[in-house]
This record gives C-alpha cells, sequence and structure tokens, in this order.
C-alpha cells in the first residue's frame, strides 16, 4: 500500500545509522575488460530514507523522482517517491491477483511486470494513470531498458530482449561468467552501456555486456546494510537506479530503511 510520510528527524537518524559502516577505498572503478570480471567494492556517498514496508521490486530514476515497483499479492503498487525525504507522491495499487515486479521507464511511460500473472501494465509517468495492459510468455522479474529496447529477466539465466512499442520478444541470450550460466538474474538497470543485474538472494551485482551476455565485473555489496535490518529471509538486495545525468548509483532492497547512493571501487588483488 502507498501511505508512508517520513519526518526530518527520522531521515537523520537513517542517514546516521549507515555512517557506522566505513568502506575503505580501494581504487577507482573501471569498466574491466579483461576476460576475467573485475571485481568491486562500493563507496557509500549518502542515504537516503525509504519506505521499510515496500517489498522492492524494482527501481527506476528520473528528473529528480525515484519511481518503485512493489511486490506481494494485495500490497503490489507502483510509486513515485521524493528521493530526499522518502515521501511518496503518488501511487496506484494494483489488484490483488497480482504480483507486481520489475519496473522501468520509456519515454513517458512506465512499464511494470507481474511474477506468474503473464501480464503487464503501462501507465502514464506523470499521472501514474494506467494506460494498457500487456502479454507475455512465463514469469515475469525485472526491467530494463537503453531506450531503444526493452530487456527483461525471467529467473533463469537467459535476458529477453522486448519491443519497447508492442512488447513482443525480439530474441534472447544467456548471462555466461565464462562457461558458466549466471541464473537468478533479478533488478535490472542500464549504467553507462552495461546491463546491472542483481542476483536474487546475494549481495552480487553482475555487470553484463549487452552485446555479448558476458559478465565482465562482479559488484560486492556486502556490507551495505546493517545485520539487524536482515530479519526478514526476503528482506535481500533487489533494487538498482542510475542517474545518468549527475552519475548517481542508487540501491536498495525489499523492506529496507534505506536508499543508497554508492560509487565503485575495483578491487586490488595481491
Amino acid at each position: 500500500m502507498c501511505l508512508i510520510q517520513f519526518r526530518d528527524n527520522e531521515a537523520n537518524q537513517v542517514a546516521a545509522l549507515v555512517r557506522l559502516r566505513s568502506i575503505r577505498v580501494l581504487s577507482i572503478a573501471t569498466n574491466g575488460a579483461s576476460s576475467t570480471p573485475a571485481e568491486y567494492t562500493f563507496i557509500l556517498v549518502r542515504a537516503f530514507p525509504h519506505d521499510p514496508s515496500a517489498y522492492t521490486q524494482g527501481l527506476a530514476y528520473q528528473d529528480g523522482f525515484l519511481y518503485e515497483g512493489t511486490g506481494l499479492n494485495g500490497r503490489s503498487s507502483v510509486r513515485k517517491t521524493n528521493l530526499e525525504t522518502g515521501t511518496v507522491l503518488q501511487c496506484f495499487d494494483l489488484q490483488p491477483e497480482f504480483f507486481g515486479e520489475g519496473i522501468t521507464i520509456v519515454g513517458n511511460k512506465i512499464v511494470q511486470l507481474t511474477w506468474k500473472s503473464q501480464t503487464g501494465f503501462v501507465y502514464n509517468l506523470k499521472n501514474l494513470h494506467l494506460l494498457r495492459r500487456f502479454s507475455y510468455s512465463g514469469e515475469g522479474w525485472r526491467l530494463a531498458t537503453n531506450s531503444r529496447e526493452l530487456f527483461m529477466s525471467d529467473g533463469t539465466s537467459e535476458i529477453r530482449i522486448l519491443d519497447t512499442t508492442n512488447f513482443r520478444e525480439k530474441r534472447r541470450f544467456k548471462v555466461r561468467d565464462g562457461s558458466k550460466g549466471i541464473d537468478q538474474l533479478n533488478e535490472l538497470e542500464f549504467v553507462e552501456g552495461q546491463l546491472y543485474a542483481n542476483v536474487w538472494h546475494t549481495n552480487r551485482i553482475a555487470r553484463i555486456s549487452p552485446e555479448t551476455g558476458a559478465v565482465v565485473g562482479w559488484i560486492d555489496l556486502t556490507g551495505l546494510l546493517s545485520p539487524v535490518y536482515h530479519l526478514e529471509p526476503e528482506a535481500v538486495l533487489n533494487g538498482i537506479a542510475y542517474d545518468s545525468n549527475r552519475r548517481r548509483l542508487f540501491v536498495t532492497g525489499k523492506l529496507w530503511p534505506s536508499i543508497f547512493e554508492i560509487r565503485l571501487s575495483q578491487k586490488q588483488h595481491k
């Protein structure tokens, strides 16, 4: 559901909690073009308040606002929030039979998947009014876009590529780290030409070449969220958004009290 409001002192308390966890800067992140995927840790830049009851399934950033898709039957929604305060500004609740999944922004529209209903929704970005539905086969997990095509995960090692107008599948590719297929691919986001995908129930994000499906880097976010918040088995990493204008990377998870702005730092091996 969409009723949530934060006070200034609550936002400050959240920010203070994450400052307790210091991260050593190892080096400046690069694109990692070698055959062995580069490995990255993170530098915490800032924490923003987030609705801790939100079962986050998808995250996107545009024009100063965060857009979020939430899940669970009877609690699924798509919402627009104030990044600085966490305040939900607009919200559309899905009907109880739908388990909301990933979202992405294409032009002036938001596209959202559902888990097992084989139904997607398209909303007006300005007011979140529902515009249309579309269908697809199998499970729907997450979405991302490079503005020309949609990239869809379904829990397997394959990424489907869909047309942004009619949502028909155009092709698909398999994600591999060397010869090993990587499945359980979950939340997706395009960042500087690479497809970022977190692996479900892990603290890892794969940096994937959308041309070949090869994993070119791994991001380890272990320690980002204090263990005190991991009270629910499903309170896992599950949200990636990117501000391309200011080159800011945001991550969060299901039932997390914060959205974190981070920078990447490549690990050095002795």
